[in-house]
């Protein structure tokens, strides 16, 4: 056992989109000794930093954890792959880029649900704090902050042609999903600079690396939390096949994410008691929400053949990708700077709804799942998920073995409640490409197909069309009730010194993509970490 480390102040366990934030933040006081263990290595692939290369990175076991999900009776009994980064960075470094904070509602719900703090009046500076917004300046958005937010650097016709087609059926055009409203149609903004991805390891942990009080082990893998009673006074990890630790003199900091997180407390000793026992971990804490209250996006995709040619055309041509390099290396634009999707709606499943409950993600090309290899046909995607599904999943580890993978439940449609929401998400889709604007491009629906009619035929399809977007948040809740992790500091439960801060604390999924909120978080943890740090010294 190697225990020269040292002493730090703050071991935070995680470089990923919470993890760099807080290393940055916790370090600008030079009196501070900041420790930061990634279980992944460092950013080099160039891959991470093409737009595109989330192709290739997720589902290469260099750079992400390559989960699989239990089999899922919702889903007609598939499994899923969740990509979860495993690299610096984390998923900011292999996510489609996406840049969506969520609707204000998403957190007045949040204090509803008895977090203190948390509002959207509460969290909107943070957002700001962190942004350096291509746009400008205004009431929403932030400029000098570290976290490029920028425009596309791509357009193609069919999206155009996709988003008139949607104010045809009534959706509002909105330019800034993260502004005012939420609610509309237009093109997404993503996390990236002149061309190049802009992850959290880029914009929070490179300036930050070269400070005395900062150190970053990668490679280092956690194996649990050290307690002393029920007091977190350190980690242990592996690191080159030789087991060490870390002391922390203030608090252990978990950033691991919604899968990582919830695991590594099991593996501590702090989580649901029967389950710790039956595997042999000594218990610390029994707490019964540890891996509960999973919650993730599931997207419905529908592919559309069209006449109109799409980005399927060029990838597939040897001399059109040609010119799709020189275009990236002379320019830094065009199809290699493409994010997950183009073209964002935030709509109603039913108008007569308060506030939109689907979220569309409209790509000018197609695949048989994403990271496959485009058809050899002119096509374009456009998924649609439920914002906030009811559905809850669960995870937990299978032994108490720290490097063997955790079994995750995610029980998609599993609430009757999101079945009507499945089916009139398509329903919306397949009005969209009957709008004038769209419907002359189209030749025929690809996936799901014609064929599916009836309600209880499209929610078939819904369960062997879907695939995960990639957003597991909610297993390490904050709140005061009897399945909550933490509390609204984010401190654990029951124990001493340990907080976790990333995407498992959220109590009810957000209405979008989860990387601007996951980043939010952690910068207001931050400075709450440094808050109670001074009240606890008086």
């Amino acid at each position: 056992m190697d225990t020269g480390n040292g002493n730090f102040d703050y071991v935070i366990v995680g470089a990923g989109s919470a993890g760099c934030v807080l290393a940055n933040r916790l370090s600008e006081d030079p009196g501070m000794r900041v420790l930061l263990l990634e279980a992944g290595g460092r950013d080099v692939n160039p891959w991470i930093h093409i737009p595109v290369g989330y192709f290739k990175t997720m589902h290469n076991p260099k750079t992400d954890w390559c989960y699989l999900t239990e089999p899922d009776e919702g889903i007609a009994g598939r499994q899923l792959q969740w990509p979860r980064g495993k690299v610096l960075g984390g998923s900011s470094s292999l996510n489609g880029l996406l840049y969506v904070r969520g609707q204000r509602q998403d957190y007045e719900r949040w204090v509803e649900l008895g977090n203190k703090g948390w509002s959207y009046k509460d969290v909107l500076p943070y957002f700001k704090k962190s942004e350096d917004q291509e746009r400008g300046a205004d009431e929403y958005h932030g400029v000098g902050g570290p976290l490029k937010v920028s425009d596309l650097r791509l357009r193609r016709p069919i999206a155009d042609y996709f988003i008139q087609a949607a104010t045809e059926i009534g959706i509002p055009r909105n330019d800034d999903c993260n502004g005012a409203i939420q609610e509309g149609v237009g093109y997404f903004q993503q996390t990236a600079h002149k061309g190049f991805r802009w992850s959290t390891a880029k914009g929070f942990l490179r300036p930050a690396k070269n400070r005395a009080n900062l150190r970053v082990q990668i490679r280092a893998q956690i194996t649990r939390v050290l307690f002393e009673d029920r007091k977190a006074v350190g980690v242990e990890y592996v690191q080159d096949d030789c087991l060490q630790q870390a002391r922390a003199n203030a608090e252990v900091i978990l950033s691991a994410g919604a899968v990582g997180s919830p695991q590594i407390l099991q593996c501590s000793g702090v989580g649901p008691g029967e389950l710790l026992h039956g595997v042999g971990v000594p218990v610390v804490h029994d707490l019964t929400g540890v891996g509960r209250n999973l919650q993730d996006h599931l997207q419905i995709r529908l592919v559309f053949k069209t006449s109109q040619r799409t980005l399927n055309d060029e990838v597939n041509n040897l001399l059109k990708q040609g010119w799709v390099g020189m275009q990236y290396v002379f320019t830094r634009t065009g199809p290699l700077t493409l994010a997950a999707s183009q073209v964002a709606i935030f709509t109603r499943s039913d108008p007569s709804l308060e506030r939109p409950d689907i979220q569309f993600h409209m790509q000018p090309l197609s695949a048989d799942k994403p990271g496959d290899g485009a058809h050899k046909f002119s096509a374009f995607t456009t998924s649609v998920c439920q914002l906030r599904p009811h559905s809850r999943g669960h995870l937990q580890v299978k032994s108490k073995d720290p490097l063997e993978y955790p079994a995750i439940h995610p029980n998609y449609l599993s609430d009757e409640r999101d079945h009507k929401v499945a089916v009139g998400g398509i329903k919306v889709a397949r009005r969209i490409a009957q709008a004038p604007a769209l419907a002359p491009h189209i030749l025929s629906e690809f996936v799901p197909g014609a064929q599916y009619q009836t309600d209880n035929e499209l929610l078939e399809a819904a369960r062997l069309h879907s695939q995960t977007i990639y957003h597991p948040v909610g297993t390490c809740k904050m709140g005061n009730d009897e399945l909550a992790v933490v509390d609204d500091r984010l401190r654990v439960h029951g124990v001493e010194s340990l907080r976790v801060v990333d995407a498992s604390i959220m109590p009810e999924i957000v209405s979008g993509n989860t990387n601007a909120p996951t980043i939010m978080i952690a910068e207001k943890a931050s400075d709450m970490i440094v808050e109670d740090a001074r009240h606890n010294a008086r």
